[in-house]
C-alpha cells in the first residue's frame, strides 16, 4: 500500500500542473463565478462554466479531466472571506474550468496532498473499467425539472424562480430556521438552486432575500409553522 502511495504521488510531480489564471476568463466573469461561491459543495454549473470545490484541510488540491485523458493536473486557489472587519473567516479551494464544447458530462478525479481520489462532496460517481478507477461525474446537461424536488442520489434539489441578480438563500426545520446557512447559487438568469442532503421525514422551508421570507410558490404543499407562519412543506423518502 506504501509502494503505491508514493508511486501515485511520483506520477503526481511528474505530471504538468497549470494554474486557474492560466484559462481565458474575463475578470469580470471571474469576479461574478468567485462571487456565487459560499464554502464547498457539489460542483455547480453555472452558464458556461463549472464551479470545483474542496476543503482547505490539506496543502495542495489538484483536478484532472477525462477529456485531457487525465494528462494535466489544474490547481485549486484559495478563497478566504472575511468579515467587515477584515478578519478572515472561512476559506475553501476552488477552481473554475470553461464548459468544453459537445461535452454532455465530465469525469474527473482530484489530487489531494499527490494522492488521487474521487471527489467526496459529488454524490455521482461512475467505475472507469480502462483505467481502473473510480472516477466523479458532472452531468452538464440541465434538468428539465425546475421544481423543488428529490434527486435519486438522497439529495434535495431547492430551487426558487425570480428576478436575476439576487442573493436568495434557503431556511427551515433542518436549519433550525437559520437562513444565512445555505445561499442558494443562480445558475441560470432568475433561477437559483441548492442542493443537500436530507434523512427522511417532513421539513418546512422559505427562501429569503435580505429581511423578506416567502414561500415556494412552484410547491402546493404548505403548513402554519407553530409561530403562526407559511411555510412549504417537502416530504422526504
Amino acid at each position: 500500500m506504501k509502494q503505491l502511495s508514493l508511486l501515485l504521488m511520483v506520477f503526481c510531480f511528474l505530471l504538468p500542473v497549470s494554474a486557474q489564471n492560466d484559462i481565458d476568463i474575463e475578470s469580470y466573469d471571474m469576479e461574478i463565478l468567485v462571487s456565487q461561491i459560499s464554502g464547498v459543495r457539489e460542483p455547480t454549473v453555472i452558464g458556461d462554466f463549472i464551479i470545483f470545490t474542496a476543503p482547505v484541510t490539506s496543502r495542495h488540491v489538484g483536478i484532472a479531466f477525462d477529456f485531457e485523458n487525465f494528462r494535466q493536473i489544474h490547481s485549486m486557489q484559495k478563497l478566504v472571506s472575511h468579515d467587515p472587519d477584515g478578519k478572515a473567516l472561512d476559506s475553501v479551494y476552488f477552481y473554475i474550468l470553461p464548459l468544453p464544447k459537445n461535452i454532455n458530462q465530465i469525469s474527473y478525479r482530484l489530487i489531494v496532498d499527490g494522492l488521487w481520489t474521487v471527489d467526496p462532496i459529488n454524490p455521482n460517481s461512475s467505475y472507469n473499467s480502462k483505467i481502473g478507477a473510480q472516477l466523479s461525474v458532472v452531468y452538464i446537461t440541465q434538468p428539465e425539472d425546475t421544481t423543488t424536488h428529490q434527486n435519486e442520489n438522497g439529495f434535495v434539489r431547492f430551487t426558487y424562480k425570480g428576478e436575476p441578480g439576487q442573493q436568495i438563500r434557503l431556511g427551515g426545520t433542518f436549519t433550525n430556521w437559520d437562513s444565512y446557512i445555505y445561499n442558494m447559487i443562480e445558475t441560470r438568469p432568475g433561477l437559483y438552486e441548492i442542493s443537500i442532503p436530507l434523512l427522511a421525514g417532513t421539513y418546512y422551508y422559505t427562501f429569503y432575500n435580505g429581511i423578506t421570507s416567502f414561500i415556494d410558490e412552484d410547491n402546493p404543499n404548505r403548513a402554519y409553522t407553530k409561530d403562526g407562519r407559511i411555510a412549504s412543506v417537502i416530504e422526504v423518502h
